[in-house]
C-alpha cells in the first residue's frame, strides 16, 4: 500500500539523514522524499512516500514521532490531501515530425516545453504520479533520454480549524 508521510522536523544539519537512517535501519523503502523549509525558517517539511502495510506504516510513524527533532509527524490521506510531482523529461527526437507530435502530447498534459533541439525535447510536468505515468507511457515510444523527479511534495487540504 502506498502512502504519505508528512513531517516537520526542526531545519538542522543532520536531520535529513536521521530520518533516512531509521528507514535503513527498518528495512524499510523510501520511494521519494522531498523537503524544503518552511514558511517559519526554523523548521522543514519532509515528505516521504513509503509502500507498507498498515502495521509497518503505524510503525514507521511512532518512530519517526520519537525522534528528537521531529516536531510533527502525519500520515496524509490521498483524498483529504494535495500532493504533486515535478518531473523534467528529455525525449528523443528521430524525425521532425515527433517535436510537434511531443509537443502536442505535452500541451494536452500542460506540461511546460523548456527546450527544444533538433535530437531532443526537454519538458516540465507538475501533476499526480499517476497523471505523470500517464503522460511517460505515452512519450515512452518517441524514446525517453533522461528523467528528473522530485518525489512528492503534499498539504493536508482545509484550514487551521477546518475539517
Amino acid at each position: 500500500m502506498w502512502s504519505i508521510i508528512s513531517v516537520l522536523v526542526e531545519n538542522k544539519p543532520g536531520v535529513l539523514f536521521k530520518v533516512t537512517n531509521l528507514f535503513r535501519s527498518r528495512n524499510y523503502n523510501i520511494d521519494s522524499i522531498s523537503v524544503g523549509v518552511t514558511e517559519n525558517p526554523e523548521f522543514s517539511r519532509m515528505t516521504i512516500t513509503t509502500s507498507a502495510d498498515e502495521k509497518q506504516l503505524n510503525q514507521i510513524i511512532k518512530q519517526l514521532d520519537k525522534l528528537i527533532d521531529s516536531v510533527e509527524v502525519k500520515r496524509l490521506e490521498e483524498k483529504m490531501s494535495v500532493y504533486r510531482e515535478l518531473v523534467l523529461m528529455k525525449i528523443k527526437v528521430s524525425k521532425p515530425s515527433d517535436s510537434m507530435e511531443i509537443m502536442n502530447l505535452a500541451n494536452a498534459f500542460k506540461c511546460q516545453v523548456h527546450d527544444v533541439r533538433k535530437t531532443s525535447i526537454i519538458v516540465e510536468i507538475t501533476a499526480t504520479p499517476d497523471r505523470i505515468n500517464a503522460f511517460e507511457d505515452l512519450v515512452r515510444g518517441y524514446g525517453i533520454l533522461e528523467i528528473a523527479r522530485t518525489g512528492i511534495c503534499a498539504l493536508p487540504r482545509g484550514g487551521v480549524n477546518e475539517d
